[in-house]
């Protein structure tokens, strides 16, 4: 998907990352045509792991947010947005691309990714929007609460709903390779979570408001290694045709994106080997964070208006139903 030029109401761009953050940026804007197959780096990647949960500063090659090149229109002018996982990854870009288009953000990390998180904060700031960084782990209903609490506190409403937190571990030993206390982190963190806020968040939406939640290709090409995510996948696909219809009544949308592989921290954090990740998706290598930002920001404007209940499928080539 595109992006869209630089407007006064989104704030101002900013000029350049950290010093100590490499920069991402191709030398080339995001409207100008070019190759897609080239636009981002390739495999083969140096090899790299991370314990869990991953973070964005050791990564090579780094992912790119969209700090260089994503410009904002207007499109989410004075929106409140509520965004889990946005401290990096498709979080992060997520946070940056709404910040950009107009919105305030709250969003959730956690207490190990604090570092990460002051970053995406820098960035929401520097495009004139409020950034609330939460510590929130969102397997537990009490902390969801919290969250939901913290956000009416401090922007009075919720017109904008991103579950994006996930917990993936390979397990390429086979399903006796997965433990019980694995199987309920992922279940707990990926549909849990997102069945919790979306409960608790819908009272404080009002009409136009959007959920969006991120599905992913695993819902419907699972990889046996991830086979515990994959079914939380897949059971979030379900979940956002079902409540879209449910709330369309009162004028909410309920969508989905269902992203291909992603050079996320996740990565090195939960994968025996990133060397050729990314290789198996026709377009050959992996989406960078930037890629998926305007696929949530699309879903959360007004012209999305007659969509709803479905997914957007964003997987450099393979072809999902």
């Amino acid at each position: 998907m595109p992006g869209y030029p630089a407007s006064e109401s989104a704030g101002p761009a900013p000029s350049d990352a950290r010093t100590d953050r490499p920069s991402t940026d191709t030398g080339v804007t995001v409207t100008e045509q070019r190759n897609p197959v080239e636009q981002h780096p390739a495999p083969d990647f140096p090899s790299q792991d991370q314990p869990h949960p991953g973070w964005t500063g050791p990564m090579d090659p780094p992912p790119d947010h969209g700090e260089d090149s994503y410009r904002g229109s207007g499109r989410l002018t004075d929106r409140k947005a509520v965004i889990t996982g946005g401290d990096s990854g498709i979080g992060r870009a997520v946070a940056l691309a709404f910040a950009r288009e107009g919105a305030d953000v709250v969003f959730t990390h956690l207490d190990s990714e604090k570092d990460d998180a002051a970053e995406t904060a820098r960035w929401v700031e520097e495009a004139g929007r409020r950034a609330v960084p939460v510590a929130c782990d969102v397997r537990e209903e009490e902390n969801c609460r919290a969250l939901i609490d913290r956000a009416v506190s401090e922007f009075g409403r919720i017109d904008i709903l991103v579950n994006n937190a996930a917990y993936q571990m390979s397990q390429p030993d086979g399903i006796e390779a997965i433990s019980t206390e694995q199987f309920d982190r992922v279940m707990r963190t990926n549909l849990y979570g997102m069945f919790w806020l979306c409960k608790l968040a819908v009272p404080h939406m009002r009409e136009g408001g959007s959920v969006i939640n991120s599905a992913s290709v695993q819902a419907y090409k699972p990889s046996p290694h991830l086979l515990d995510y994959a079914t939380t996948k897949g059971a979030i696909v379900t979940f956002t045709q079902g409540l879209a219809q449910m709330l369309i009544e009162r004028g909410i949308r309920v969508n989905a994106v269902a992203p291909g592989p992603v050079w996320t921290p996740l990565i090195p954090a939960t994968l025996p080997d990133t060397t050729e990740f990314g290789k198996q998706a026709p377009i050959g290598r992996p989406a960078q964070p930037a890629e998926m930002a305007p696929a949530y920001v699309f879903l959360a404007s007004q012209e999305a208006s007659y969509i709803t209940a479905e997914i957007v499928n964003a997987t450099g080539g393979t072809p999902l139903p």
